[in-house]
Formats: structure tokens, C-alpha cells, sequence
């Protein structure tokens, strides 16, 4: 690593800033969870399962008008009990955070979706899917676990975030991270559209693996 280059920081140093004293009401494997930095070349990998995959009409329409865009950002198919993979990574003199994760339904081929997460000059909390589309995530602590919601949807030009009303976006997502063990943690992410109500619902499993086993 170059010695003038500035250590990459967590989601949970993020996450610790933005909550606050919240951070502290999160349960303790959680905050051990977030905690870890995953440095150049040295990525986190989680395995798991997903048991329910799913989207309404309107959510497998989008899913497939916006695959030459954001490939894997909304999976336009229903499944059950199938593993996701999920890589954790950063860059050289990058601030972001990224996640890869891989999706082996049964009989298709996997399907790779890769976001990124970041801190906006404002102190915002930012996810960007591809394409400089991105939304604005609010975080809360509730019995010791943690949620997401979506604050609005953008656009980012040249630096420039150019906001897209909502009726024109999947909906708003929510997503919990809630914890079962030391080594294990399950994931609810659910979307919902203003004027069409549930569009996606996915929900899993996961434990993070070492990354001997990974290979």
C-alpha cells in the first residue's frame, strides 16, 4: 500500500458517524460487524441463502426495462432457497465501499450486481447501483438492529445529483440488517412504489467465511 495514501474507512465508521449516539444502541455483533475494514486486495466475503426472491408485475417490468442499465439492480424473477454470494471491497485512494454480490438462481445463469456506498460532502449516507443512478439512505436503530430507508432517488451528472420523483423509481426501499449470532445476520429488503405497493421483496441469511474458504 502506498504510505502517503489514507486508510480506507469502514461502513461502520460511517454508519457510527451518522447515527451518532444511536450507533451505541446497535447490538454489539453488529457494530463488531461493520467495524471491519476491507482493505485493498484483502476483501470480506459473506455466503448465504436467500429464501425468498420475488416481484410484482410492475417489479419484473422494471426489472427487465432496466437490465442494459443497472444489470442485477432489480431481479425481474421469483425464487426460493438459492445461495448469494457477497464480496465487500475497496480501492486504492477510493472513499467508497463496495459490494459485489452474485445471485445463483436455480436455472439461469448467476447474476452479478455490484453498488457502491459513500459520504456525500453533506454527511449524507449515499448508494450509487451504476450508471451514476444512486439513492439517499436514512439509518435508524430499532431493538438493537439496523434499518435503511430510502430518502429519494438521484441522477449524478458531473457531480451534479439531479433528483427523480419518486413515481418514476422502483419505490421506496427498506432494508434490515438484523442480527441472529456472532456469526450470522439475516437481510429483509423490501420495495414499495407510491401508486403500486410492493415491487420487490428479497430475503436471506448470511455468515461471513474466511477468505481460504472463499477461493
Amino acid at each position: 500500500m502506498n504510505p502517503d495514501s489514507k486508510p480506507i474507512p469502514s461502513e461502520g465508521e460511517l454508519f457510527r458517524k451518522i447515527l451518532g449516539k444511536e450507533w451505541l444502541k446497535l447490538h454489539p455483533d453488529i457494530q463488531a460487524r461493520f467495524a471491519k475494514n476491507p482493505e485493498p486486495d484483502k476483501p470480506l466475503y459473506y455466503t448465504g441463502q436467500l429464501s425468498e426472491l420475488s416481484c410484482s408485475r410492475i417489479g419484473k417490468l422494471l426489472g427487465h426495462l432496466t437490465k442494459p442499465m443497472i444489470a442485477g439492480a432489480l431481479i425481474p424473477y421469483t425464487d426460493h432457497d438459492f445461495p448469494v454470494d457477497i464480496m465487500v471491497y475497496s480501492k486504492p485512494d477510493c472513499p467508497s465501499i463496495f459490494k459485489q454480490r452474485i445471485y445463483r438462481l436455480h436455472n439461469r445463469p448467476p447474476i452479478q450486481f455490484t453498488s457502491y456506498m459513500q459520504e456525500s460532502e453533506k454527511g449524507e449516507v449515499l448508494e450509487y447501483v451504476g450508471m451514476g443512478l444512486g439513492m439517499k439512505l436514512i439509518l435508524h436503530v430499532h431493538e438493537g438492529n439496523l434499518y435503511f430507508t430510502s430518502d429519494g432517488y438521484f441522477w449524478d451528472v458531473l457531480g451534479y445529483r439531479i433528483p427523480i420523483p419518486g413515481i418514476f423509481t422502483p419505490g421506496k426501499t427498506y432494508l434490515c440488517h438484523r442480527n441472529d449470532n456472532p456469526e450470522q445476520f439475516n437481510i429483509r429488503i423490501e420495495i414499495k412504489h407510491a401508486l403500486f405497493g410492493h415491487t420487490f421483496t428479497q430475503v436471506g441469511v448470511f455468515k461471513e467465511i474466511h477468505p481460504e474458504a472463499a477461493s
